[in-house]
């Protein structure tokens, strides 16, 4: 009799025990043997607990500083006294429903200066409620969790597999997803998101012959098939690679973008990224300062282009300047939302245009000079620095392309709504109109920017024209033209009332001189 046929046959008897209330005897000898040999393969060792038993396999610490008050500078980060727990899970599929477990869970945490790692290995699926109760009682109530896509697959499918045992999953403090910080900072020069390519492209490490994500819930389903624990071999060390590459992850960030003082040496793109980061907590201050150090950087002669930018700091037409390692210009990179969704059968052909825009960031390097500028501007308007704001668009406003229009556009709203200039708002939608006709020319309209330009134009010609007049509620807070123009006639009309001749009567004298006459006729006797 197989491994695996004795253990299916203990699960029944446990089973049927827990049904009727008989006791029968124990797991005993299969899941003892297949936990053992599953120990014994992956040099762990076998823990058992009134719940069930586990494998537990802990790895030899590893000296990985680091500076938690420097880390908390970041948006996002945990407080410098909040304790870190990394963790990463393999599970039997990519779903978070019922039916699927996570039959490895790997932890990793500081202690002294050092990193350490455990891993709990489940060898049967009814040894589930002691792998949960020993991954609880890891987590510390005011810790905070380290994962990789973590809030979006790893944690739910805890939290369902805790409520399918009948408890609550264990209270944390925090939950700290690296995912999205990668693709909001690192996703320029990255050609996806998988972790391992983070770990070459970002932490400059290769791995060695390592198991596809793809196997592993098939080694571990034929684990349980056979009982054969050679094929989760390969299974616990790639956990254990990823573990440490949270760690080492965290790291990166923290000393490289941390310390304000670092900045001048990140690429710009990251400096980007970071700076949107800072944007989504409304920390506007940091997020102008990392677009100011990237445009510091912006301007600095690149290796491959010696021409130099031209007056209002645009590329001449033909030259985009790349700000970042992108990859191949002829596919499209995985993140941009033109590229059509890969649902299998034959590929599908994009349909946006082909051409380019002088000045319109290209999918392949994002961060041009002149989205940067772009990004600048958006804060100092969002820091109420609005005449800052404008001169930020007026720079871009000195191309030709769609971006040249686009600031235009900027340009009126902040000089009707912020700066109270009607007559240079008109101007700005009229050069950008000029801007879009010379698009057309060149075979490239814009129809629906053309015709929201030409409805602005009329709108702001109508309110200029138009008398203001005093509301209800008092004066108008920006007195315009229209304002002193009613009020110079006003005075106007009563000048010349004033120097106007007295109306005649009939018999050719005045009104005024009869109303006196009347007045000192002597009255009748």
């Amino acid at each position: 009799m197989t491994v695996a046929i004795e253990r299916r046959l203990a699960n029944l008897r446990l089973g049927r025990s827990t049904a009727t209330g008989v006791p029968t005897r124990s797991l005993g000898r299969a899941t003892t043997i297949g936990a053992e040999r599953l120990a014994e393969a992956v040099h762990g060792e076998r823990v058992r607990t009134p719940r069930g038993c586990f494998v537990r396999v802990e790895a030899p610490s590893t000296v990985l500083p680091l500076d938690r008050q420097r880390l908390a500078r970041l948006p996002g980060q945990p407080p410098p006294a909040a304790p870190l727990v990394c963790l990463d899970t393999e599970t039997t599929g990519l779903a978070t429903a019922a039916g699927t477990l996570a039959f490895l869970v790997g932890l990793g945490w500081w202690e002294r200066g050092r990193f350490r790692q455990e891993q709990l290995l489940l060898p049967d699926h009814a040894d589930e409620p002691a792998l949960l109760a020993e991954l609880a009682a890891r987590i510390p109530t005011g810790a905070w969790l380290v994962t990789y896509n973590g809030r979006g697959f790893d944690w739910p499918l805890l939290v369902a597999r805790y409520r399918m045992a009948g408890s609550g999953p264990p209270a944390h403090a925090g939950h700290l997803d690296l995912l999205p910080l990668v693709r909001r900072m690192f996703r320029h020069r990255l050609g996806d998101a998988r972790l391992a390519t983070v770990e070459t492209g970002l932490l400059g490490l290769r791995r060695g012959p390592d198991v596809p994500g793809w196997e592993i819930p098939g080694r571990y389903l034929e684990f349980l098939r056979d009982g054969e624990p050679w094929r989760l071999v390969d299974v616990v060390r790639h956990n254990d690679e990823d573990v440490r590459s949270l760690a080492r992850l965290l790291i990166h960030v923290d000393r490289g973008y941390a310390e304000p003082a670092r900045w001048p040496e990140a690429p710009v793109g990251d400096l980007a990224g970071l700076a949107r980061t800072f944007a989504r907590e409304a920390r506007l201050d940091e997020a102008l300062a990392c677009l100011d150090a990237a445009l510091d950087r912006a301007t600095e002669p690149l290796p491959d282009q010696a021409t130099a930018p031209v007056a209002g700091g645009m590329w001449p037409p033909g030259r985009v300047r790349h700000l970042g390692h992108g990859v191949d210009p002829d596919d499209e990179p995985w993140w941009s939302p033109r590229r059509p969704a890969d649902f299998g059968g034959r590929p599908r052909r994009p349909t946006y245009a082909a051409w380019p825009a002088v000045e319109a960031p290209r999918l392949d390097a994002p961060w041009t000079e002149g989205r940067l500028v772009a990004e600048r501007a958006r804060l100092l308007r969002r820091l109420g620095r609005h005449a800052e704001a404008e001169a930020a668009w007026l720079r871009l406003a000195g191309g030709h392309g769609v971006l040249a229009a686009v600031a235009w556009i900027e340009v009126a709203k902040l000089r009707e709504h912020r700066l109270g200039d009607r007559e240079g708002a008109i101007t700005a939608t009229i050069a950008g109109l000029r801007v879009l006709e010379r698009q057309a020319w060149l075979g490239r309209p814009l129809p629906r920017l053309e015709s929201a330009l030409a409805h602005r134009l009329a709108r702001l010609r109508a309110r200029v024209s138009r008398p203001r007049t005093a509301s209800r509620s008092g004066p108008p807070r920006i007195p315009g033209t229209s304002t002193a123009r009613e009020a110079a006639a006003a005075a106007k009309r009563s000048s010349r009332a004033s120097r106007a001749p007295p109306p005649e009567t009939r018999d050719g004298t005045s009104r005024h001189a009869s109303m006196a006459a009347r007045n000192t006729s002597p009255a009748p006797v």
